[in-house]
Formats: C-alpha cells, sequence, structure tokens
C-alpha cells in the first residue's frame, strides 16, 4: 500500500468516525500498512471493526493499522477453515509447494470458492486389514475385566478414602461441620495427616499410643513453660515517694 492508497481507506475510514485524513496520516498508515494492498479484504476489516460495538458503550471506535491488518487476516483465513489441498501425481517438492501457495492464495483472497463441506472419514476397516492385526497379536476392541477396574486407583492420597473424615476416593478432605454452602463441611486446602498415613502405608497409632504422645506433648509443652518461668527476672520495687 502506498500513500495515496492509504489516503483512500483513510477516506473509508472517515465515513465510519469522521476522521480528518491528511497527508501525514497517509504515510505514516503506508509505512505500518507496506505490505497489505487496497483490496475488498482491506475494506471489509475496516467495515467489521466498525461492526463490533465497544466494550465500554461510552468509547469511542477509532481503528488503527494494526486493526486492519489483524482483521483482514481473519477474514481470509476464514475462508481457509475447510481447505484440502489437491495433489498431483508424481509431483516435486518445489512443485508442491508452488501448487500449495497458489491454491491457498486463490481461496483466502475470495478468487476461487472455499470449501462448503469438511472430509470426515467413514465406515470400518476392512476385514482382511483386522484379520491381519488379530494374527499379530491385536486383541481389538476388547473388555476390561471389573476387578482389574477395581484394582486401579488415582495416586496420591485422594487415592483412597479418608479414614478421618471419610471422604470419598478423588474427593477432598472435609472440616468438621456444615453449612448453606458446604453442607458436608468445607474442603479442606491438605488431606487429613491419617489419610496421608494410610497412602504411605504408615499404621495408625492405638489408643493407648495416642494418649501416651499426647502426655508426651504436654509434658514437654510444661517444661518448655518451667524455663520460661525461671528466666523471668524479679520485679524491682519502686518507692514513688523516694
Amino acid at each position: 500500500m502506498n500513500a495515496d492508497e492509504a489516503a483512500e481507506l483513510l477516506a473509508h475510514c472517515s465515513g465510519f468516525d469522521n476522521r480528518q485524513p491528511s497527508v501525514a496520516a497517509a504515510k505514516s498508515w503506508a509505512a505500518a500498512l507496506h505490505d497489505i494492498p487496497l483490496d475488498r479484504d482491506t475494506r471489509n476489516a475496516v467495515a467489521t471493526y466498525y461492526t463490533t460495538p465497544p466494550q465500554n458503550p461510552n468509547e469511542r471506535l477509532w481503528i488503527l493499522p494494526h486493526h486492519v491488518r489483524t482483521l483482514r487476516a481473519k477474514i481470509r483465513s476464514a475462508r481457509l477453515e475447510n481447505f484440502q489441498y489437491e495433489p498431483v501425481g508424481d509431483e516435486t517438492v518445489p512443485q508442491y509447494l508452488t501448487r500449495l501457495r497458489g491454491q491457498t492464495q486463490a481461496i483466502a483472497s475470495g478468487q476461487a470458492p472455499p470449501p462448503t463441506g469438511r472430509l470426515a472419514l467413514t465406515g470400518s476397516p476392512p476385514r482382511e486389514f483386522v484379520q491381519e492385526l488379530e494374527a499379530r497379536g491385536w486383541e481389538g476392541n476388547r473388555t476390561v475385566d471389573a476387578e482389574l477396574t477395581d484394582t486401579v486407583r488415582r495416586a496420591g492420597p485422594l487415592g483412597i478414602e479418608c479414614p478421618a473424615c471419610h471422604a470419598a476416593i478423588g474427593r477432598p478432605c472435609k472440616t468438621p461441620g456444615g453449612s448453606d454452602k458446604h453442607p458436608l463441611g468445607k474442603p479442606r486446602r491438605t488431606p487429613h495427616g491419617a489419610r496421608q498415613r494410610a497412602t504411605n502405608g504408615i499404621p495408625e497409632l492405638t489408643a493407648a499410643q495416642r494418649a501416651a504422645e499426647e502426655q508426651a506433648i504436654k509434658a514437654r509443652a510444661a517444661r518448655h513453660l518451667a524455663r520460661q518461668d525461671d528466666d523471668i527476672p524479679d520485679a524491682e520495687i519502686v518507692d514513688e515517694a523516694s
């Protein structure tokens, strides 16, 4: 696009946004769109821009060169959606590339009609082909044994039912209680410790072992508090009268 063509495109834009084209604007648009011709797709790109309402209703639409470039490319790409290359027998790689560029250019520019349907595979493979695969060990569409599906487990703590809150496999652990939003309890960010231990194969503690562990924790806390009491200096009494 040269400056004269850019001036013509700016005049076309002024029909939508009432801009005042100038020689400087035409030269700037020509530099930004130097590889874009002034054709029907370029004009349609401008119309497409002004037929789309802005996100902010109070905002004024004002097209720029990059809008023209992007929308023109979308218009041309839409014509190639169902494109299928039509090969010629015994063609060389340079011949293939030349024909491919020619076909895509003709359809993208609108000179050739775009494909109206998408090709799809139909039918099933021949019986001889299936028999050959089976002879080589293929078992076809076999069914999976139900016992095998029961042994398949999800990796990680969510692969088992939680022993603490009884959350199902694949479901996160829940906090105690419920609400209108979470009737079964709010989901926890991390699984319960019992669920993680069960995943790693660590056995749960018995009631006696848990009681002994709690007593040990209380004893450590008492010793820690005793040390803090010993470190507190005696209060010094100050006689205000003196």
